[in-house]
C-alpha cells in the first residue's frame, strides 16, 4: 500500500526507464513516462562541462559519484559515463542542494520542488525506484536547502522556513526553538544550509540569522554571536576528526569550536572574504573551506594556503569539496567540476580527465 510520497519505478539504472506515479494517499498506479537512457545537458558556453553549477558532490557505497546541478537536475558517474536525471526523467526537481546517503544505501536529495529519494539498493523484484516527496502532499514548503541521514536512520531536510523528520514511515515537523517568529518563504531566518550528524550522535542545524542549533535526542543548545560565534547566518557546520565543529559563516568567516570556546578565522588575518560556504576535512586532517571569489583555502593547523585561478580552479563561488576513496580530490561550484592534481586544479569535463 502506498501511502505517502510520489513513486517513480526504474527497470533500469543506466538504461532504459519506465516511470510510474501515485499521488498521496492513493493506492493507484498510473504510467505516466517511458523513456530511454537520460540524456546529458548541451554543452556550456565554456564546453563539455559536468554543469555549468556543481553545488553538491557525493560518493556512494558503490564508488558512483553524484553532482548535484543548480538546473540540470542529478548527474552521477559510474566509472563509465556521467548519466543524468532530472523533471525530464520523472526526477523532481532541476536544483539540487543537498545529497546524503542512508545506512541503507539509498540516496536522498533536497531540492527546489521538494526531496527525492532514490532507493538504490531497489526492492523485492530488484527494481529501483525514485520517491518524491513535494509540496503540498508530503510538505507545507517547496524549496528545500538541506538533507543528513542520520546512523539510526532518520532523515533530517530542510526546508525555506522549517526542519522535517522521516522516521521510515511518514516525514513530521521537526520544531526548533527559534528566538523570534520565522516569517518569509524562499529564505527566511530560519533556512538550514546545512544539517549535520556528529560523532556522538547529536545534530547539528545551522539557519540563515539564528546561528546554530545542535540537538541531542532530548534538549537543544543554541550557538549564536553571544556565545562567540563569529556571524548568525551561519552556512555550514562540520566536525573535524579531533571533535572540534567547525561553522562556515555568510558574513564573519569561519569559527572553531572546541567544546568550550570559539576560535574565529575572518578577512581581518586569515581568508579574503568572509563568506564560506564550505568546510571539508581530507584524510589528512588538513581543513579546506571556500572563500567567496577567492576559490578555496587549506587550513593545516598553522597557515592558510589560498587556492584560486593562478592554481587553475576556476571556480570563485565555491559550493562542495570531496576527496573520494580513491584520493582523487574535487571541487565544484560556479563554473563547473575541477581535480587537484598535485598543487594544481585541472577542469573536469563529461569526458574526464576522471584519474
Amino acid at each position: 500500500m502506498i501511502k505517502a510520497g510520489q513513486y517513480l519505478y526504474l527497470g533500469s539504472f543506466l538504461g532504459g526507464l519506465i516511470f510510474f506515479t501515485a499521488c498521496f494517499g492513493s493506492e493507484k498506479r498510473t504510467p505516466i513516462m517511458q523513456t530511454g537512457a537520460p540524456q546529458p545537458p548541451a554543452d556550456t558556453p565554456a564546453g563539455p562541462q559536468i554543469a555549468e553549477y556543481v553545488r553538491n558532490i557525493l560518493e556512494d557505497q558503490y564508488g558512483n559519484l553524484w553532482f548535484g546541478t543548480n538546473g540540470y537536475g542529478i548527474g552521477v558517474y559510474d566509472g563509465k559515463k556521467v548519466s543524468y536525471y532530472s523533471s525530464a526523467q520523472g526526477f523532481n526537481g532541476q536544483q539540487i542542494t543537498g545529497i546524503a546517503e542512508d545506512p541503507d544505501k539509498n540516496i536522498w536529495f533536497a531540492t527546489n520542488l521538494g526531496v527525492v529519494k532514490y532507493a538504490l539498493s531497489g526492492d523485492a523484484s530488484g527494481e529501483k525506484k525514485f520517491i518524491n516527496y513535494s509540496y503540498p502532499y508530503t510538505f507545507s514548503s517547496k524549496q528545500f536547502w538541506s538533507i543528513c541521514a542520520d546512523r539510526k536512520g532518520f532523515i533530517w531536510a530542510g526546508a525555506a522556513d522549517a526542519i522535517y523528520r522521516f522516521d521510515g514511515t511518514k516525514w513530521s515537523p521537526f520544531a526548533l526553538p527559534y528566538p523570534e517568529e520565522v516569517t518569509g518563504e524562499f529564505i527566511t531566518k530560519a533556512t538550514s544550509w546545512s544539517i549535520s550528524e556528529d560523532k556522538a550522535g547529536n545534530i547539528w542545524f545551522s539557519t540563515n540569522g539564528f546561528g546554530a542549533f545542535k540537538y541531542d535526542g532530548h534538549t537543544f543548545t543554541r550557538y549564536s554571536e553571544k556565545e562567540g560565534l563569529t556571524n548568525n547566518n551561519v552556512d555550514q557546520i562540520m566536525e573535524d576528526s579531533k571533535g572540534n565543529v567547525w561553522f562556515g559563516t555568510r558574513d564573519g568567516g569561519i569559527s572553531k569550536y572546541d567544546g568550550r570556546s570559539f576560535i574565529n578565522y575572518t578577512a581581518q588575518d586569515s581568508i579574503r572574504n568572509n563568506e564560506v560556504c564550505v568546510i571539508y576535512e581530507d584524510k589528512q586532517g588538513n581543513i579546506w573551506l571556500s572563500s567567496e571569489g577567492f576559490g578555496v583555502y587549506r587550513y593545516d593547523g598553522k597557515r592558510f594556503r589560498n587556492y584560486g585561478e593562478n592554481e587553475g580552479l576556476g571556480v570563485k563561488a565555491v559550493q562542495t569539496i570531496l576527496e573520494d576513496s580513491k584520493g582523487r580530490f574535487w571541487v565544484g561550484g560556479g563554473g563547473g567540476l575541477f581535480r587537484l592534481e598535485g598543487e594544481t586544479f585541472v577542469p573536469v569535463t563529461k569526458q574526464g580527465p576522471w584519474n
